[in-house]
């Protein structure tokens, strides 16, 4: 964020590997007033795509570990197919304003942990 006043409704862009709970957190996300953004930056080659198609205000990166990810989603996936689309994330999160494992977090509490950062950030 380089602009010194925060916007009235900020967009709010959200990657991860696939499982790590996107599209859950943007629903309650939405629910609450937010405008949301699901990046699906894991299966682009473009290392800045999350920027270059949404330039979002702030950016939620979600981590999911590849036993965790396969487990939710029922993925038929190798390591290394999980380890790719970690590549492929990583630009996004370098560049991420908060980061969140979701690995032993219920959605509830990933949903808790990103509302506090972003009432924090947008008062």
């Amino acid at each position: 964020m380089t602009d010194s006043s925060p916007p009235a409704n900020p967009l709010v862009g959200v990657v991860g590997p696939c499982g790590s709970g996107k599209s859950t957190l943007i629903a309650g996300l939405e629910a609450r007033g937010y405008a949301c953004r699901h990046i699906a930056q894991e299966h682009s080659y473009v290392k800045d795509m999350w920027k270059r198609l949404s330039n979002p205000d702030v950016l939620i990166y979600l981590g999911a570990s590849f036993p965790v990810s396969t487990a939710r989603r029922n993925l038929n996936w190798l390591e290394r197919d999980h380890a790719e689309q970690e590549r492929r994330l990583s630009h996004a999160l370098q560049h991420a304003d908060l980061v969140v494992d979701t690995d032993i977090l219920t959605p509830a509490q990933v949903l808790e942990r990103v509302l506090a950062f972003l009432e924090e950030q947008f008062p």
